[in-house]
């Protein structure tokens, strides 16, 4: 059987998701990093607007310019989750500033780093007809995790962060990544995560990924 064809974007759509993505980091982040971070994703755009979210039609966002479609997504449901929490009262302990720095950035590693493309077309045919496998993994460039390459590419880049803003990045996939149950699941309060940050970012992400999939 056939799977489902892959969306696309109009000209029109990918230019007003640009446009958009801006808008977002010159509302919201706060100077002088907001200047860092305009320069920084004008000078890698082609990728930005044009790369899917993922490499699976099944999965979510798998098209031409996914990529953006899913973080200005994200971004705007952050920013209704925050007014839900601030609703019911609780703890403020991070900025608009860092919630939406976290969100633009939170899968920058699915851009690859070092003008290679984390995500490359597909050339087997049945692999494209028969499982809606669109895109491959880049093997040409070191393996990460999609968080630690987030972050790799931001110091890369020379765009500061804090330590609220590193968890979230790093913890928004929740309990879906293995390796991040050290920080949700613990039976001491110590070492329990100090932020709310991570809690937004994960549950924006989330509610992005499964409309997505049904979507698209």
């Amino acid at each position: 059987m056939q799977t489902q064809k892959q969306k696309q974007l109009s000209e029109e759509q990918i230019t007003s998701n640009i446009t958009r993505f801006y808008e977002l980091i010159d509302k919201y982040v706060e100077a002088p990093r907001k200047d860092a971070l305009t320069s920084f994703y004008m000078s890698i755009e082609l990728a930005l607007a044009t790369s899917p979210a993922s490499s699976k039609i099944s999965h979510h966002n798998c098209f031409v310019g996914g990529y953006l479609d899913h973080v200005i997504r994200v971004t705007e449901a952050a920013l209704i989750l925050n007014n839900v929490w601030d609703k019911f009262g609780q703890k403020k302990d991070y900025t608009v500033d860092e919630l939406v720095f976290c969100a633009i950035n939170h899968d920058l590693g699915k851009l690859g780093t070092n003008d290679k493309p984390f995500y490359i077309p597909n050339t087997e045919s049945w692999q494209i007809e028969k499982q809606g496998v669109y895109y491959k993994y880049n093997t040409e460039i070191p393996h990460m995790r999609i968080a630690d390459r987030s972050l790799f590419y931001l110091q890369q880049a020379g765009i500061p962060i804090n330590e609220k803003e590193y968890l979230a990045i790093k913890l928004h996939d929740g309990l879906y990544e293995e390796s991040n149950k050290a920080y949700y699941i613990t039976y001491n309060s110590d070492y329990e995560i100090k932020s709310n940050l991570p809690y937004i970012l994960h549950q924006a992400d989330l509610m992005a990924s499964r409309i997505e999939t049904q979507i698209n």
